[in-house]
Formats: structure tokens, C-alpha cells, sequence
């Protein structure tokens, strides 16, 4: 690689180990569901590497951490990276803890080799990217960037009825600073790719242009339960049947789009959830993904037109309401540079990519010039505790991270 200024990939990869600890799971993933005591426990640990850097930390009313490394001129807006440290139930050891510790690395390794950037430098670890908890992906970076209201957040709650406000009150992390954005220079993430292109093409890094549309809902048909031995077809309003045939109706909207295509039901919840009773009710989830928002809206309005008519022809009634539509989020071109010339400094092969999955980058992009880095892992897997990547890959990318973020916070202010 063609700079003597090098994080620590080893320090890197023990540090990755240490935060896996938290939370692992028997088959070698992770659980660190948001603003559990588990979740607490990994704060705590990353707070407490922060603090012996000599780090400044603090937290905001959603439970954002910042950690701040001041620079030559105070003045100056920070440049900004992290990611997050929360996870699925059944998660990876690497899936939003790469963006954070190596974010640490770049910290560690800007003290090795005593180098004062003319920006400060903060690195964030953001409150419930994953959603898995309360429902509400991206919660902390959408709080942040002003997408959801604070109290409306402060209301959700998890399948036990716990509001996240009081989840926060309990593990100690409703900070005192406002949830809300604050002048800064840029924004970079580091993340794996959680898909196939890079390993498929051989590729170290990916060089993230942007993040695609998105279609949110959640479903509700409503039937009839009734006894299974007794209910002949000509009166069964089976309502678990008429989500079936909404599923493949996702699928084939999603194929009928070719490889750039999302759709997906991945939450289901079927009642009364009896062997012998006809399904009176189902609840579900429903997503569309395209790189182009026009194709996304396309793909939306196709479903809401046909999951109606086959759901009342399965004599079922129909209830779908929308969570949210998300245009596609292209970053700034400045920072994606920055990524690109560090990849080919270090003589790293890379390709432009368009993230397929959602990120905190995507909410904070709207305020702040943003960039991503793409590691791969192994067989595109994630969500799942196979989650895997090579020790060279999160170096790679920590280093590239390290070049870009060094470059943003050393750049020559216009005028």
C-alpha cells in the first residue's frame, strides 16, 4: 500500500473480537438488540476505549453517541464517521460494529502517529440502525436528521409494550444534547456490503455512490377463523391463503424488474396460529427497492392495485398502510472522490456501487455531505450470525476510511 501511515489491522480485528463478545451468540453471532442491558454493555465498552484516547464524549437525547478528537482549529466544523453498534436478533459480528470500531482505529491510529488534523474528528455510534426492536429502522439517524418527530420515537414501543424513552431512561442513555443536526464538514461510513457484487467481481472496496428508493408497509387481511375439519372451501375466508398469494405477487413484481428489483415480506404473524383452525388474520410487512425512485413508485402502485383485487377475491378484507416512501439518496460527489483516490492510493481494486440496503449515511446525507465504504463479505450474508469477512478486508477498508476522512479534515478551505 502506498502510505506509511497505517492503521493497525491487528489492533483492529482484537477489537472487532472484544465488541463481538458482547451479546454472542451460540453459532458465533451477536444479539445486541437497541437499549437493552446488552446494548448498555457495549456503550459502555466503547465509551470506555473512547475516553482512554482522550476523546470527548456525548450523547444526545435519542441516545446518538459522539465522541470528538479536537483539531487545530476549534472552530471548524468536524468531519464525522461511524456507524452502529446495535444488531438483529440473530446478527453478525460485523454489520454496523465495522463502521464503529474501525472509526476507533482511525482514532487510535491518528494518536500513534501524533497527527493533528486541522478539523476536529467525531466518531458515531447511532441508536437503532436495525429497527429490530422497535420497529423503526434507522431510528436514531432519522431522529437526528428530523425525519421522525422526537417524541413520536419516544412513543414507539417493543413487542412488551417498553417505550423507547423509558428503554433509554433505563440503560442511562437519554443525553442531554438535542437530537438534532449540528453544523459539520462530511460524513463517512463504513460498512459491509451485505450482498454479492464485490466478492462475486473480486473486489476489496466499494466505492458507495448512493442508496436506492424505498417503499415501506405493513398489511392486514382480515378473514375468518374457523374450525378446519368443518369449514368447506365455499365458505373458508382463509385469510393466511390470501397472503400467500399477495407474497408471490411481491415476488413477481420484484422479478418483473430484473436484478436492479427488491420486494419483500420478511415479518409475519399469522392468527389465531392454530393447526386446526382456518387463519382469521394475518399481519405482515411488505417492501420495494430500485436504484430509481420512478421504478420503485411503479412497483408500489402495481401492488396496491393487485394485492387489493386478490385479497377480495379470496373474500377477505384488505387494510395497508404506508410507512414511508424513500427517494433514492445519491451522495456527494466530493466525498465519494475522497473514497475513490484513497482505494487507488493504496492500490486497492474497486468499483462504484449503489447500496441496496438502508444506513444511518442515508438520513444524515440530507444535512451533510456524505460518503460510504463497502467491504466484502462472504457470500453477500448478513442479518444472520454466519456473518463473515477476512481480516485484510476490514483493514483494507479501515485504511481507506482512515485516507479519506484524513483528506476531508486537512482540505484547504474555499476562500
Amino acid at each position: 500500500m502506498q502510505t506509511n501511515q497505517r492503521i493497525d489491522g491487528q489492533r483492529l480485528w482484537s477489537t472487532l473480537m472484544a465488541m463481538a463478545e458482547i451479546g454472542a451468540t451460540p453459532r458465533g453471532g451477536v444479539k445486541r438488540l437497541t437499549l437493552t442491558e446488552i446494548d448498555r454493555q457495549g456503550r459502555e465498552r466503547f465509551a470506555e476505549w473512547c475516553q482512554a484516547l482522550g476523546l470527548t464524549m456525548r450523547v444526545d437525547a435519542i441516545g446518538n453517541m459522539f465522541a470528538r478528537r479536537e483539531g487545530r482549529d476549534p472552530n471548524r466544523p468536524p468531519v464525522l464517521m461511524g456507524s452502529h453498534l446495535d444488531s438483529q436478533p440473530s446478527g453478525g459480528k460485523f454489520d454496523g460494529a465495522l463502521g464503529v470500531i474501525a472509526g476507533l482505529e482511525v482514532m487510535r491510529s491518528l494518536n500513534d502517529l501524533n497527527i493533528v488534523t486541522e478539523a476536529p474528528i467525531e466518531l458515531v455510534n447511532w441508536t437503532d440502525e436495525e429497527g429490530s426492536r422497535f420497529g423503526h429502522s434507522l431510528m436514531g439517524s432519522g431522529t437526528w436528521a428530523g425525519i421522525f418527530p422526537l417524541e413520536k420515537t419516544y412513543a414507539l414501543t417493543d413487542a412488551e409494550g417498553v417505550r423507547v424513552d423509558t428503554a433509554l431512561d433505563a440503560i442511562g442513555y437519554r443525553g442531554a444534547e438535542p437530537a438534532r443536526p449540528f453544523a459539520a464538514d462530511a460524513y463517512f461510513e463504513l460498512h459491509i456490503e451485505q450482498g454479492p457484487i464485490l466478492e462475486r467481481e473480486g473486489r476489496q472496496i466499494g466505492i458507495v455512490t448512493g442508496a436506492q428508493a424505498q417503499v415501506w408497509y405493513d398489511a392486514r387481511i382480515e378473514g375468518q377463523d374457523s374450525h378446519a375439519g368443518t369449514t368447506p372451501p365455499s365458505t373458508r375466508r382463509d385469510a393466511l391463503l390470501a397472503t400467500a398469494r399477495v407474497v408471490e405477487l411481491v415476488d413477481r413484481i420484484m422479478r418483473s424488474r430484473g436484478e436492479d428489483g427488491r420486494g419483500t415480506v420478511g415479518w409475519l404473524q399469522v392468527s389465531p396460529n392454530s393447526r386446526n383452525v382456518v387463519p382469521g388474520e394475518t399481519r405482515f410487512s411488505v417492501e420495494f427497492r430500485h436504484p430509481d425512485f420512478a421504478q420503485a413508485q411503479a412497483m408500489a402502485a402495481e401492488f396496491e392495485a393487485e394485492a387489493a383485487a386478490l385479497v377480495a377475491a379470496s373474500g377477505c378484507a384488505w387494510h395497508l398502510t404506508e410507512l414511508f416512501r424513500l427517494d433514492a439518496q445519491p451522495f456527494d460527489a466530493d466525498c465519494v472522490g475522497l473514497v475513490e483516490a484513497a482505494a487507488s492510493r493504496l492500490g486497492l481494486s474497486a468499483r462504484r456501487i449503489v447500496s441496496g440496503a438502508g444506513h444511518d449515511a442515508v438520513y444524515v446525507a440530507r444535512h451533510i455531505p456524505t460518503a460510504m465504504i463497502f467491504t466484502p463479505c462472504k457470500d453477500g450474508l448478513s442479518h444472520n450470525e454466519a456473518e463473515s469477512i477476512e481480516p485484510e478486508e476490514a483493514e483494507a477498508g479501515c485504511q481507506v476510511l482512515f485516507q479519506a476522512v484524513l483528506a476531508r479534515a486537512n482540505r484547504v478551505l474555499p476562500g
